[in-house]
């Protein structure tokens, strides 16, 4: 156990860390993250007022569905990164990273809490149930759970507890992101871990799984410094608000954001995966440098993926270093480790699309 974000949080279970990235990869895992940040925006504008902090479709996004989102400060940097799904009536359901959650929520009030409520939930614990295996346990405890699709999702009951549950995650895998009131929660999590498929899953394989599946984990992937192009997660930008879009701009940094996009303005470097040539693992901080020994980058994730079995990384690398293919060294202990620029995700996505 450690201490993060205000709460004490499992590393790894007996099982250990490797056990259970496999058993999150052909099963069904439990994550806690009720250290996630929880709130309610609410009010007839609360769909337009969204929209001006995060450069996404907030406007067109269907009731019942969720999306990505980024919010940004006004130099286009990333404050932090969310999801967001339209419960209909004027109100969304807003889920945002536990180091980030008291200044994320004081930025939308201060931004836009006069226009809608901006509403913490602090007295709600949100799970994780991650894994191929996910969907027939909450088909057996929620039935009518497996009509929803990859980001979709809705309120249903399990075991006689009322839950919020979408069709999401962070490994990768199919599975299931679960809000229910803090009270019922432990029971809950018994309910789901009597399932003979399921087993508890710590912090150290939900880093894994996500680094396997290319998703960025704010403050080494993504933070203040880095633009949404820079972060190769343009794919989150979508047309309505690019240049041309019917709500093009509007949003904080969308003057760099959109120029960066366009091709307007510089790009000096971008994010990309990278697989180690030698089995040395290469981590967060790691320099990296072109063969001649010109300094290129640094990676900002890293480990021995227990899926592919290899060193992988994620890094930033200058942006005419960038090209799938490119040829780079990391410098571990003072020594250099080859490595090969490479598409992301490291393990092919498994979502449930329908």
């Amino acid at each position: 156990m450690v201490p993060f974000a205000g709460y004490s949080m499992p590393v790894q279970y007996p099982a250990g860390l490797i056990a259970e990235h496999r058993h999150t990869r052909t099963a069904a895992g439990l994550f806690d993250i009720s250290h996630m940040g929880q709130l309610r925006v609410s009010g007839p504008e609360a769909a337009a007022a969204l929209e001006t902090l995060m450069p996404v479709d907030v406007i067109g996004l269907a009731p019942g569905k969720q999306r990505y989102g980024l919010l940004l400060d006004d130099a286009g940097g990333i404050l932090d990164d969310l999801m967001f799904f339209n419960e209909g009536g004027d109100s969304f359901f807003v889920i945002v990273n536990g180091a980030c959650k008291a200044a994320d929520i004081a930025h939308m009030q201060a931004r836009i809490g006069q226009r809608c409520t901006v509403q913490p939930l602090p007295d709600h614990a949100l799970l994780a149930l991650q894994g191929p295996q996910a969907a027939a346990v909450m088909t057996r405890l929620a039935p009518g759970s497996e009509r929803h699709v990859f980001m979709t999702g809705g309120a249903m009951s399990i075991g006689g507890i009322p839950i919020f549950a979408t069709r999401s995650g962070y490994t990768g895998e199919d599975g299931f992101e679960i809000s229910v009131a803090g009270a019922d929660a432990e029971r809950l999590a018994r309910l789901l871990l009597a399932q003979p498929e399921v087993a508890p899953i710590g912090l150290g394989a939900r880093n894994s799984l996500r680094l396997e599946a290319g998703l960025c984990l704010y403050g080494n992937d993504i933070d203040t410094t880095t633009t949404p192009v820079e972060a190769a997660l343009t794919w989150a930008i979508q047309k309505v608000r690019r240049t041309g879009g019917e709500r093009a701009g509007g949003f904080p940094g969308a003057g760099k954001v959109l120029a960066q996009l366009d091709g307007n303005a510089p790009v000096a470097r971008r994010r990309v995966g990278l697989v180690a040539l030698e089995r040395v693992p290469v981590r967060e901080h790691t320099p990296l440098h072109l063969p001649s020994g010109a300094a290129i980058g640094e990676v900002t994730s890293g480990l021995l993926a227990p899926t592919v079995d290899r060193p992988i990384a994620m890094a930033y690398v200058d942006a005419t270093h960038a090209a799938v293919g490119t040829r780079i060294d990391a410098l571990v202990r003072g020594k250099p480790v080859p490595m090969e620029v490479v598409p992301m995700p490291f393990v092919p996505a498994r979502y449930y699309r329908g």
